[in-house]
């Protein structure tokens, strides 16, 4: 592959969540083109699976979809060095009320190549023990509890969009179903 050069490095926005910059790259043509990146500091995942094979869903509402979706409980890191694996414990925690005593890393995925570099590890969850939600003040979400066949029909039906959430169930039913 032929080789491509960053010239420059833009901040465009800086976010809560999100910086936005405009690199100058030299593209192996010789051209010179403005590429947008979406530097994300990463976030972790976790498919939790009860003693009785259900697993534990999140709904909520999406902004950027105008509409709620049902996920896999998920988050964002707090901080570029938090380990993924006490993420994944902290927002399956935070999120759903549930805790474990470990997680099992199942895939690692990068949601958008074109243009973001956000990365999220997918953990399982087993030997899940009641605790307490957590919510963050902004968060608002039903805990619901699925099948896993029930889930891949979603999947199937397009009810199930989240890239993460298809990712983590197919994943998971592939090396455990």
């Amino acid at each position: 592959m032929e080789e491509y050069k960053r010239l420059g490095r833009e901040l465009i926005a800086k976010g809560a969540i999100i910086d936005y910059y405009q690199d100058t790259m030299l593209i192996p043509n010789g051209n010179v083109a403005k590429w947008d990146l979406i530097d994300h500091k990463g976030a972790a995942a976790v498919v939790a699976v009860r003693e009785d094979g259900k697993i534990l869903m999140v709904r909520q509402y999406r902004n950027a979809l105008e509409r709620e979706t049902l996920e896999i409980p998920a988050g964002g890191l707090n901080g570029r060095d938090e380990p993924t694996d006490r993420a994944a414990m902290r927002e399956l925690e935070e999120e759903t009320g549930y805790v474990c005593g470990g997680v099992e890393l199942l895939t690692s995925i990068y949601t958008t190549v074109a243009f973001c570099n956000e990365k999220i590890d997918i953990y399982l969850a087993r030997g899940l023990k009641p605790g307490k939600q957590h919510l963050d003040d902004d968060e608002y979400l039903n805990v619901e509890v699925y099948a896993l066949e029930e889930l891949k029909q979603m999947i199937f039906d397009g009810k199930i969009q989240d890239s993460k959430t298809i990712c983590a169930i197919l994943t998971y039913a592939a090396k455990f179903a």
